[in-house]
């Protein structure tokens, strides 16, 4: 009946029941679950650190996603503002041009108005000339003595005066 304490799977199981007891009369379970307990504790802190900082970087995302937008529409609007700007200046630069080219065009046709005038008035006053040198070769040739003078004198002044 005691052949059983002749067999070392037997002692090799006593051993193994007295090495556990021994552990547990030091109290290693209870250190062990301690260990894991804070390990588990340490894990866990780590975790919620992560998604605190995954919230903090979503947020952080977010607000330059939302800045780039704000940055995007300010583009734009910039952009909007030079194409006006830029139709404006053109605008007014075609407005000064025109009116450049009108205030030549009437200063141009004044001067040729002006010139046409003066030359009128010079073509008038060579006829004007010819005509009171043709009539004073005339008058001078049929009409003679101090009549003559005087009437032609008179007619020389009246021609000048209807003349010009």
């Amino acid at each position: 009946m005691l052949e059983f304490l002749d067999e070392p799977e037997t002692w090799v199981a006593v051993a193994f029941v007295i090495f556990l007891g021994v552990l547990v009369w030091f109290g290693v379970p209870r250190m062990m679950l301690k260990v894991l307990d804070e390990r588990s504790a340490r894990i866990k802190a780590e975790l919620e650190e992560a998604k605190r900082l995954r919230r903090e970087a979503e947020a952080v995302l977010e607000e330059y996603r939302r800045k780039a937008g704000g940055v995007q529409r300010e583009a734009e609007a910039m952009l909007a503002n030079a194409r006006a700007d830029a139709e404006r200046l053109g605008a007014e630069a075609k407005a000064k041009a025109e009116e450049f080219i009108a205030r030549r065009t009437k200063m141009a046709e004044s001067r040729i108005a002006h010139a046409e005038t003066q030359a009128l008035a010079e073509v008038r006053a060579a006829a004007a000339d010819a005509a009171v040198a043709a009539a004073e070769k005339i008058l001078s040739d049929t009409v003679r003595g101090p009549a003559a003078d005087a009437l032609v004198a008179k007619g020389i002044r009246d021609l000048k005066g209807k003349l010009n």
